[in-house]
């Protein structure tokens, strides 16, 4: 199993019928919102977004492997579900470390902007 190709088609269809076999059954998940550890609550976490968020979309830009790292570059996108239904935009990457046994023992996002700055994208309109 190449886990780039895995990833790669991953993301490509995120969040439905992800690859959890190529996580540890104790990863290391953190991001601007959330931090803990373990298989069955990152199935969870995915499960939320699966049922919260509409047209959810991850846009992969680069990934990237060097030994026991990889690095995806990303941009997720949804409509929450308010009303009005904004359009939300998170530009971010992915750290992912690898295990012994090439499975994905963290994974840490990070973004490219403030919680604030997401908060504010349900809000505010946009103008062009």
């Amino acid at each position: 199993m190449d886990i780039l190709t895995v990833l790669k088609e991953d993301y490509q269809r995120f969040p439905d019928n992800q690859t959890y076999t190529i996580y540890a059954k104790d990863v290391y998940f953190k991001d601007p919102t959330s931090e803990f550890w373990g298989l069955e609550r990152y199935k969870k976490t995915i499960a939320f977004i699966q049922t919260w968020f509409r047209n959810c979309r991850m846009d992969v830009h680069t990934i990237q492997q060097t030994d026991n790292q990889i690095r995806v570059d990303w941009t997720l996108s949804w409509n929450t579900p308010l009303p009005w239904q904004p359009r939300i935009v998170i530009p971010g990457w992915s750290e992912l470390t690898l295990n012994a046994q090439g499975l994905i023992a963290s994974h840490i996002d990070y973004w490219n902007c403030s919680r604030l700055d997401v908060l504010k994208q349900h809000f505010l309109l946009k103008t062009r």
